[in-house]
């Protein structure tokens, strides 16, 4: 891989570049969020008024899809490149194909090119394996007490970049504003948010990697090798299989939840793209204010303990919403006990690996993660083709489980000795 050249030194924390880095890339995700549903089932313009709701279902299954499944392959890979070649160049060239995946995607809804929205989307899902690096980088300059809550600054990324993403992309849909705004035109401006975020790497991303693994393996399939080295690993199956069954859950909520907004309360983008913001502003409250306040005072068990079922409940409870502002006001229950679960997840499969394999077990988990993201899309499909009520009770059931699986494994859960994850021969 061709290298970069190193930027100046830095005695202060990267924490603030990598919170940085994060945050345009997640407003970049979250400016998404408020359009695909809007655009396949409220506009004709993109498909025509005779394909039945369960066909338009099937095409944001495939865009959301194809989307993971790239990451799937994606992310493992930068990872292991990562632990290989360093972090820093590795981030800098991923971002290029988010800037050719999103401004793909708008030239696609402009010529009304399904087929195209499909390959931008690919793309964009390769440059979204990136933050199976960004989580190493944070691994890299971080201790035992200090990964928690670093994990959590990289989480209030996620939720301002929620709180921002969804406004932005409601808002540059609106052509009563500005006269030329529509769907294509938050795309291009998600494009430029991740031309602005790879000169910011290449400015001002210190390389972190401070011991590069030369024999780091490569390989197209490590998605895979992936799940099979984790839930083969008697030390990682039981969390794993708790992150798989609660990613499950959550990821059919996060890419069909909009579908039953706009087939139940009759949402526009603006209008979702609000709602997320909602979610945004609670995930943040959560990531800065009540993580940092739990986190090495409450262990990572007995806050999963809580949050998982939590979670659960949450999505019950918001089915039985039935006015936007019930949704609105169940908005901080979902976001405390999400928000909560994935920090404490990457902290404890990161401290089951030495310094030079952090790439390779935290792409473990990003493999499990975004396995469950395609797995979502294609169980999406089939249960939401049917009701769009079925998007919080599939959620709610996956949850469940999850918290079940947890409570009856959680006494094997104890933090795993550096050795426990080996890279293979």
């Amino acid at each position: 891989m061709m290298s970069l050249p190193e930027n100046k030194p830095q005695r202060r924390s990267p924490m603030l570049t990598i919170f940085l880095t994060v945050l345009l890339d997640l407003v970049g995700v979250g400016i998404i969020i408020p359009i695909l549903a809007p655009l396949l089932f409220n506009s004709n313009e993109l498909v025509p008024a005779s394909v039945p709701y369960a066909t338009r279902v099937l095409w944001q299954g495939t865009l959301m899809g194809i989307f993971s499944l790239a990451q799937f392959v994606s992310a493992p890979l930068l990872g292991s490149l990562s632990d290989k070649h360093g972090r820093r160049p590795v981030l800098f060239y991923s971002l290029f194909a988010a800037v050719a995946g999103y401004a793909l995607f708008a030239v696609a809804i402009h010529l009304k090119i399904l087929p195209l929205m499909v390959v931008g989307r690919a793309l964009s899902g390769i440059a979204g394996g990136n933050l199976s690096v960004v989580y190493s980088a944070i691994a890299d300059v971080s201790d035992a007490r200090t990964k928690t809550k670093n994990f959590g600054l990289v989480g209030a990324a996620f939720g301002l970049g929620f709180l921002v993403g969804p406004f932005i992309g409601g808002f540059l849909t609106d052509a009563s504003l500005v006269h030329w705004f529509e769907f294509s035109t938050p795309y291009w401006f998600a494009a430029s948010l991740s031309l602005l975020n790879l000169v910011l790497v290449y400015v001002n991303f210190p390389e972190t990697n401070r011991h590069p693994n030369p024999q780091a393996r490569v390989h197209p399939f490590t998605g895979l090798q992936n799940l099979k080295k984790g839930f083969s690993n008697p030390q990682l199956r039981q969390i794993l299989t708790v992150v798989l069954l609660f990613s499950l859950g959550f990821n059919v909520f996060v890419q069909f939840f909009q579908t039953y907004l706009v087939q139940k309360f009759h949402f526009n983008e603006q209008q979702i793209g609000y709602y997320f913001g909602v979610v945004g502003v609670w995930s943040i409250i959560t990531q800065v204010g009540v993580l940092r306040l739990v986190a090495g005072r409450i262990s990572p068990v007995r806050l999963l303990t809580f949050c998982l079922l939590g979670a659960s409940l949450a999505f019950l409870a918001m089915l039985t919403a039935r006015t936007p502002l019930q949704l609105y006001l169940m908005v901080p229950l979902l976001s405390l006990t999400s928000g909560l679960t994935n920090p404490n997840f990457s902290a404890m499969v990161s401290n089951s690996a030495p310094p030079q394999l952090q790439g390779e077990t935290l792409g473990i988990q990003q493999s499990v993660q975004t396995a469950c993201q395609v797995l979502a899309s294609a169980f999406g499909i089939y249960v939401v083709g049917i009701r769009p009520e079925f998007t919080l009770i599939f959620a709610s059931l996956f949850t469940g489980l999850s918290w079940l699986v947890f409570v009856l494994t959680r006494k094997k859960l104890q933090p795993q000795p550096p050795a426990a994850v080996q890279s293979q021969p």
